[in-house]
């Protein structure tokens, strides 16, 4: 298969962009599927690449949408159910629900396949998505999914739940944004909010309203949802594995992430950006969407 130099990647993105004119995304579209809406955004031209958010932000790719990388692509974001302006459901919503959203969304959009990129719990979804419609999934990038480890032991369990108590403790006394704070300083490390708030302002206060949908529904989805190493060994389309080097260092459970995703899954590949954390596409856009696009160009879509 012939190489593709991020270079070359970028030429080629910059002229299609001139002749079709969509480099930028539009205002947010609504899309409404079997009884649930949900908003979406798309931009650029070119093979269809899928994003599929982390909990909390709704927007956690909204700083992908000025990267030149990726204009050379037809990405399509949106937001989960439960999240800003998407529908809100009562009662339990598993991960395996929200992996038919996202077919019934790319179905509704005309996407029969497509590179789907999944961030945190979004790389679980993303990986239902495949296991369940392998035809829809060309390739997957999983940015730090939160992937149940096997054997962490009794020691590490009473530690992590140590940890999170007070988090759990500020949201069921009310205090949301303490619960918001406390998880995203425990999952990404203190220093998360300068970079949100210089990047992504509005997120922190958008993530206070949607924490019911976080700490209500998506944490017990995502404890309930797994995976098996023969269940991960059927996903045949190439994968990349994204972590940070300082996700790396905060916490074992990113590293021990990243080896199950290469040790499980056939076509499996490693990536880590230096000084990242669990905010990575926040910290360093443009360093991820030239890995994105140097991925996908390794593994175009084949005409059917």
């Amino acid at each position: 298969m012939k190489a593709f130099s991020v270079s070359s990647v970028l030429t080629m993105a910059l002229l299609a962009t001139a002749e079709v004119g969509m480099a930028q995304p539009s205002a947010m579209s609504r899309a409404t599927l079997d009884g649930v809406a949900l908003d979406y955004v798309m931009w650029g031209v070119g093979e269809p690449v899928v994003l599929v958010h982390a909990g909390i932000f709704a927007d956690w790719f909204k700083p992908l949408r000025d990267e030149p990388a990726l204009t050379g692509h037809r990405v399509l974001s949106y937001h989960r159910v439960g999240y800003a302006g998407s529908s809100r459901v009562a009662g339990p919503v598993s991960l395996a629900q929200q992996a038919a959203h996202l077919r019934a969304l790319m179905r509704k959009l005309g996407i029969p396949r497509a590179h789907v990129v999944g961030h945190s719990s979004g790389g679980n979804i993303a990986l239902q998505l495949a296991l369940e419609s392998p035809e829809m999934v060309r390739s997957l990038v999983l940015m730090e999914p939160a992937l149940p480890v096997p054997g962490l032991g009794q020691e590490r369990l009473l530690s992590t739940r140590a940890a999170m108590a007070p988090v759990f403790e500020a949201y069921r006394a009310g205090d949301r944004a303490r619960a918001v704070d406390g998880f995203m300083r425990f999952v990404s490390g203190p220093d998360y909010r300068a970079v949100l708030d210089r990047v992504l302002p509005g997120a922190f206060e958008q993530a206070v309203t949607d924490a019911d949908i976080f700490f209500g529904q998506e944490l017990t989805a995502v404890q309930q949802w797994t995976i098996s190493r023969e269940d991960a060994g059927r996903i045949s389309q190439p994968a990349l594995s994204m972590v940070g080097a300082k996700s790396k260092e905060l916490s074992p459970i990113w590293t021990e992430r990243h080896e199950l995703v290469l040790a499980w899954l056939p076509k499996a590949e490693g990536f880590v950006l230096p000084d990242a954390t669990h905010v990575l596409h926040v910290e360093y856009p443009r360093a991820v969407a030239e890995a994105l696009a140097a991925f996908f160009a390794r593994h175009p879509i084949k005409a059917p």
